[in-house]
Formats: structure tokens, C-alpha cells, sequence
């Protein structure tokens, strides 16, 4: 009894951790689908540029980002598709860590440990994908039943 008690918790807070992260990408994909809202918006047009080779235009590379990381984040707020919304979000992370090594001058102001605002952006994700890791344990796990 006490173990399912201590696992309903454990599904609470991770559910919690789970609405967070939709939150803050429907939040930041929202931003996005405004011209000059968004503080990443240049960040984000170039990166998209570099690793398209600048095959998309980047008004369409912010708009497609905007209607993905939107998506993401109804997506993970109703806890739809876990599993393939945490692949999802697992690749859009790798790409939001590109800039480290694509535009060092944006994310360094001394690399490899002096960051800029931009860098430490791009460095705070790493919470986003050791929540995530967590969160795609415990739904392997079923902490409901």
C-alpha cells in the first residue's frame, strides 16, 4: 500500500514536470508566430538557415517552428503520444544544442565555459531533457497502476 502511494506521487509530481515543459513550449511557440516577438527568433532563423543550407525561406523555418513547438506543448500539456511527443521533443532539442557549435560567437563569450545570454538559453535545456528522460522512464514504468 505504502509503494502504490509513493509511486502515485512519483506519477503526480513527473505529471506536474510533464504540463511545465508543455507550457513553456506552447509559450515559446506561440511567441513565435509573431514577427519580432520572440527573444530566439534570430537565433532560431539562423540556425534553421545553417542546417537547412538555407533551403528554406526564414520567415516559413520560424513559422514551421512555431506550429511545431506549439504542437509539442498541447501535445505534452493532454499527455497525447507520450512516447513519440519525447522522441519529437528529443530531436528538436539536439537541434536547439546546435548553435554551441555552429555560432560559437553567439554562445560563447570565452569558450568552452564562458557563456553568453544566448548560450545559457541554449545550456538550460539540458533540464528539459533530463525531465523528459523521467518522465519517458515512468510512463515505461506505469507508475498508475
Amino acid at each position: 500500500m505504502q509503494n502504490h502511494m509513493n509511486n502515485k506521487k512519483a506519477w503526480n509530481w513527473l505529471t506536474i514536470l510533464r504540463i511545465s515543459i508543455g507550457i513553456i513550449y506552447v509559450w515559446f511557440g506561440f511567441l513565435k508566430f509573431f514577427p519580432g516577438v520572440s527573444p530566439a527568433e534570430d537565433l532560431a532563423k539562423e540556425t534553421i538557415h545553417l542546417l537547412t543550407f538555407g533551403l528554406i525561406k526564414p520567415t516559413l523555418s520560424l513559422l514551421l517552428l512555431a506550429i511545431w513547438e506549439t504542437a509539442i506543448g498541447i501535445l505534452l500539456i493532454g499527455g497525447f503520444y507520450l512516447k513519440q511527443v519525447i522522441r519529437i521533443v528529443l530531436l528538436h532539442m539536439v537541434c536547439t544544442f546546435t548553435p554551441l557549435f555552429l555560432l560559437p560567437e553567439l554562445s560563447f563569450t570565452s569558450p568552452p565555459l564562458a557563456l553568453t545570454l544566448v548560450g545559457q538559453y541554449i545550456i538550460k535545456n539540458i533540464v528539459i531533457v533530463s525531465a523528459l528522460f523521467a518522465i519517458d522512464q515512468a510512463a515505461k514504468k506505469d507508475f498508475n497502476n
